[in-house]
């Protein structure tokens, strides 16, 4: 018989959880140098291979938890949602696991600071910070270890939103997944610098969830992605040791596009590039060749991050008016 979340979530906690008072906490999204693409237990969240990220600071997502005497209410950016939405069920899900039995309805408001469901790691920074909220709202006083852990059943890149800085998330070997969490890497790195360049915020046709499935099934060119991205994690790892934004950037870029292509040949196609994003690229690619270090990564989604160190940042403005002082994300201050 197969292993259960709420079995494995069962197993950390009290024998009956109690109810809750008012709790507040704030994670931030997370970009992946070393992507995560593919699950080998869909019910755990499981990834097929380790990934590495770097938080994005301020940005990311607000959540607090309080009891209602109304029934349950999942509010997102100020808007109630209903019950039947697919934000409010994936909400009130993951706390079933940790309520359990325990009649006490709540209202959950989560605000966003970055676009949702838009390819910039949203239900990263809302898992986490759904994750440390129950924690505090039930009391109960889980290693971070468990609740990375545990964010990642709610989304797989949640289990590195429960820190700050570069962080990896190690694929585990465990049955029950509970080695399958993240582990901040003890480095600053004060001139890395992201742009976010945004080329669509609307929600995507296919969630991340369903386009990973389809691509695993689908795509011979998957077979090789395993073997680069631990490769690549190996790499990047040593290129933030040393402060080399040449290794990092070369390596963290073709992962990225390595990632998509195996995209690409899943079928149906998966592509979730806008001619927008193309251009972008080419962008990027013009500065580099001009002589300005400069590096792409990109997630689920048409949404670009630019790499590059705090030296550049003027011409990195120059060649991309259109990022804002909200877009330039400083991860260590």
């Amino acid at each position: 018989m197969s292993i259960t979340k709420q079995s494995v979530v069962a197993s950390f906690l009290p024998e009956k959880t109690m109810p809750g008072k008012t709790a507040e906490a704030f994670a931030p999204s997370n970009i992946a140098l070393c992507k995560y693409w593919g699950k080998r237990d869909v019910e755990l969240n499981l990834p097929i291979n380790a990934s590495l990220s770097i938080s994005l600071g301020e940005l990311g997502s607000r959540t607090k938890i309080t009891p209602s005497e109304t029934g349950d209410q999942v509010y997102l950016n100020g808007v109630l949602q209903s019950e039947g939405s697919s934000f409010a069920r994936k909400v009130i899900a993951f706390i079933d696991l940790f309520r359990r039995d325990l009649d006490q309805p709540v209202k959950v408001e989560t605000n966003n600071n970055i676009p949702t469901a838009a390819g910039l790691a949203s239900s990263a920074s809302g898992f986490a910070a759904l994750m440390l909220a129950i924690n505090d709202f039930y009391s109960f006083d889980l290693d971070q270890k468990v609740l990375s852990a545990f964010a990642r059943i709610g989304s797989g890149s949640a289990s590195r939103s429960i820190y700050q800085g570069f962080v990896q998330w190690n694929k585990g070997e465990q049955e029950d997944g509970m080695d399958s969490c993240a582990e901040p890497l003890a480095v600053d790195w004060p001139g890395f610098r992201i742009g976010l360049l945004k080329v669509a915020t609307g929600a995507k046709k296919i969630d991340s969830r369903s386009g990973m499935q389809r691509t695993v099934e689908s795509a011979d060119l998957y077979q090789s992605w395993p073997a680069q991205a631990e490769k690549d994690l190996n790499t990047i790892k040593h290129a933030i040791a040393e402060q080399n934004m040449s290794l990092l950037g070369q390596t963290a870029e073709q992962n990225a596009l390595s990632m998509h292509a195996t995209m690409i040949a899943s079928w149906p196609p998966l592509l979730y590039w806008q001619p927008e994003s193309v251009a972008a690229m080419h962008r990027v690619w013009e500065l580099r060749a001009s002589g300005v270090e400069i590096y792409l990564t990109m997630d689920a989604g048409p949404n670009l991050k630019l790499l590059f160190d705090a030296k550049n940042e003027a011409a990195v403005r120059e060649a991309f008016p259109e990022l804002t002082d909200m877009d330039l994300v400083a991860p260590f201050g």
